[in-house]
């Protein structure tokens, strides 16, 4: 025979797996996303270093940081994490660009498929 006790531990566990099956979801589609938004930096670094243009643009990163906050203050969620995410991807693209400018050929954010 069951318990109450019993019953709310097996919906609890029916709950957290199903929240993990959206957790594992959403995080399928983040790396997606990022593999696409990556896909387009690297046309970014060509086309700054074909022109010679600079790695970094400090006004467009602090509308993105400034953009990114609003968007995230509007959907309830902390808006000093979205910066330290955005900063440290801001960072990396970055490097990309100092990168590809260098003419480092290996440099590719995104595995390319055979």
């Amino acid at each position: 025979m069951t318990t109450a006790k019993d019953d709310d531990v097996e919906r609890a566990r029916v709950l957290l797996r199903d929240l993990r099956a959206s957790i594992d979801n959403i995080d399928a589609a983040i790396v997606y996303m990022l593999a696409e938004r990556f896909r387009c930096t690297e046309e970014v670094s060509r086309l700054k270093a074909t022109h010679k243009l600079p790695p970094a643009d400090p006004t467009r990163e602090a509308q993105q940081i400034a953009r990114l906050r609003w968007l995230a203050e509007d959907a309830h969620f902390n808006p000093d994490f979205t910066e330290k995410y955005l900063s440290f991807i801001i960072s990396h693209v970055i490097r990309h660009h100092e990168a590809v400018a260098a003419g480092d050929e290996s440099a590719d954010l995104v595995a390319r498929r055979t």
